[in-house]
């Protein structure tokens, strides 16, 4: 199975509207390039996997800095609260957690 990156972002997004949809005009911008950034990453690690030059402790803390980074990014959103912000990120990875985690072989999210 090969992993849809595009469609990957779109359903970080819906996740994430359906959250912040008091929000979602001045989310979104800030969600589509977190998440397609998110989406890039996970497409970089699953290409280094392969490759032999990415271990799965080293792809998790990867995976880790980047969830950390949209918080950071979404954080700065007025109206914004840390509870939203990590509500959001859960719902946005947990839509896709099982998919990526099964095509990469390795529990990154």
């Amino acid at each position: 199975m090969e992993l849809n990156y595009n469609q990957l972002t779109k359903d970080m997004l819906n996740a994430a509207k359906k959250i912040l949809s008091k929000h979602w005009k001045e989310a979104k911008p800030f969600a589509e390039i977190q998440f397609e950034s998110f989406a890039q990453n996970i497409k970089m690690i699953a290409e280094m996997k392969l490759k032999g030059e990415i271990t799965e402790e080293q792809a998790r803390l990867h995976m880790k800095i980047q969830k950390n980074s949209i918080q950071i990014v979404l954080l700065t959103i007025e109206g914004l609260g840390i509870l939203a912000v990590e509500e959001t990120i859960n719902a946005a990875i947990g839509i896709i957690r099982d998919t990526v985690n099964k095509v990469i072989g390795w529990k990154i999210l």
